[in-house]
């Protein structure tokens, strides 16, 4: 059976490598890939899917399900790209491997038991789209989620922390900086008390806690006392737990802020808070010797190696048995995030990594299969 499904794989390989190239090279940011999600959509069409394009009131969500077997997999594919280096995180490979291991399954789902979801999931890069789509029952009575991304190494499991992503702002009043200056409410004066109040509070947090952003705004002219600040910051901790009470911490350099100066300050989050990834121990041991079978390596890393890094996945993994293992493309010193990793995303390496992950993705969802049943917990 696994034959079977790696031959359909490599028949089918030129066109998912053609697919990631095209993502790739058309990038679209989050809740944007119009583009991305009609491409999944149609080629899982083309495979026998039966395909929602535009589901969980999000435009450019998939849902393609074949199959009626007792089991039920799910495959998450994201193609969401980062502002400005496009897909320097490798989503157009997500994409192309998920789309790769449907197609795979599709002609072996009713020996095999199986009913397989490819899910499209918009945004993950700050929009919290899997959340989304978990709350309005897209993961509901799967078995198992499963989806592999890419990076510098391979790693069987990202160690992804719970996120919390904030816009924050303050307001002011602005006035002649020379001659008036007593009449000004500088609202940039803020965010240097807030990030000042947050640097002395890195002193009394845990090693693993990371609190960064930036400035977007404060102010346009010298010789004007800005009016308006605003910036961004992210926080991360361990656990959803920590990051709860972290964050309150960091709220109040914020206040700080706004009380120093007399601004007033408004915070909003970006997105639902992304929680820790949990992945599953039993799943996890299957896509590994699959991905060994098929000839990766995973070298010996240091602890906490790729720590720090989160993914809406995490949310998802404290519902439903999860695996979100890591392709490496063999590209360092380029690491996630650099527009050096948006060229290594459309090498050799990466077009291996499409049809490697689609094969040992597939394959895993094989293996459950012919336990019967959702891992045990």
């Amino acid at each position: 059976m696994k034959d079977t499904i790696q031959q359909r794989i490599q028949e089918g390989g030129e066109e998912l490598v053609g697919l990631s190239h095209r993502i790739h090279a058309n990038p679209e940011l989050a809740f944007e890939e119009v583009r991305a999600s009609r491409w999944v959509a149609d080629a899982l069409a083309g495979g026998g899917f039966d395909v929602q394009h535009g589901c969980y009131d999000l435009p450019t969500a998939v849902r393609a399900t074949i199959g009626s077997g007792p089991v039920h997999v799910g495959i998450c594919a994201e193609y969401d790209a980062l502002p400005d280096i496009g897909h320097a995180c490798g989503h157009n490979v997500i994409a192309a491997a998920a789309v790769g291991a449907g197609l795979g399954l599709a002609s072996v789902v009713d020996d095999l038991g199986l009913t397989v979801t490819v899910l499209g999931t918009p945004a993950e890069e700050g929009g919290g789209g899997k959340i989304l789509m978990l709350e309005r029952g897209a993961f509901e009575g799967l078995d198992a989620a499963m989806m592999v991304h890419p990076a510098a190494v391979e790693m069987t499991a990202m160690p992804g922390t719970a996120v919390s992503q904030l816009d924050v702002s303050y307001e002011g009043r602005p006035s002649h900086a020379g001659a008036y200056p007593e009449r000004g409410i500088n609202a940039a004066d803020a965010f240097v008390v807030a990030q000042t109040a947050i640097g002395l509070l890195r002193q009394q947090t845990r090693s693993t806690d990371k609190i960064h952003g930036v400035v977007t705004e404060a102010g346009t002219t010298a010789n004007v006392i800005p009016e308006t600040s605003r910036g961004r910051w992210i926080v991360r901790s361990d656990t959803a737990e920590d990051l709860a009470a972290l964050k309150d911490r960091v709220l109040r350099c914020f206040e700080a802020g706004g009380l120093a100066t007399g601004c007033d300050l408004s915070t909003d989050h970006v997105a639902p808070d992304y929680a820790d990834l949990r992945p599953d121990p039993t799943l996890l041991a299957l896509y590994r010797a699959n991905a060994v079978e098929l000839g990766r390596a995973f070298p010996d890393l240091p602890p906490g190696a790729g720590g720090g890094a989160a993914t809406d996945m995490g949310n998802v993994s404290h519902h439903v048995p999860t695996i979100h293992p890591i392709l490496g493309l063999d590209c360092l010193p380029a690491v996630n995030h650099q527009p050096e990793f948006t060229a290594a995303a459309a090498t050799g390496a990466a077009d291996r990594a499409v049809l490697d992950g689609a094969t040992a993705l597939a394959w895993t969802a094989a293996d459950l299969a012919s336990r019967g049943a959702r891992p045990p917990s």
